[in-house]
């Protein structure tokens, strides 16, 4: 039986330019270096990031899935959102509401090759349903 391992929630600085977040990439690197690190990176506090910033963010992010483990981002301020945006790396990052909801993420049991699935949207569900399981006395739908 694996035990769970825990997961390090780590607040990230107000500015992330290349001083700072070459000062918060050796910060994290004793746990980025772990067997499957589970890591969340609280975005709260940022200000201000420029290309440095997120670069570093896609080398932790690298690292990690090298390592075989997860980073997720919680509480992106509205800079941080919207520098992520534009450069299109907000679609590599979980991104929840908050730490908790991101540290409750990785206590849900999934085998790994199903966590990037997408789950189909009720509405095709419920289209999926009516086509394959007509109701009865009614003709199934051409």
């Amino acid at each position: 039986m694996e035990t769970s391992k825990p997961v390090i929630v780590k607040r990230m600085p107000d500015r992330l330019n290349q001083k700072q977040a070459r000062t918060f990439l050796n910060e994290v690197q004793p746990f980025l270096n772990t067997d499957r690190p589970q890591l969340v990176f609280d975005c709260s506090q940022i200000r201000q990031m420029d290309a440095a910033g997120v670069d570093m963010l896609l080398r932790c992010m690298a690292e990690v899935m090298r390592r075989d483990g997860e980073l997720k981002l919680a509480k992106l301020s509205p800079q941080a959102a919207v520098i992520l945006e534009l450069t299109r790396t907000d679609r590599l990052f979980e991104i929840f509401e908050t730490s908790s909801d991101a540290v409750k993420s990785f206590q849900r049991f999934l085998p790994s090759a199903m966590k990037n699935l997408p789950l189909p949207s009720p509405i095709l569900m419920k289209r999926a349903e009516k086509e394959y399981y007509p109701e009865p006395d009614k003709p199934a739908a051409a």
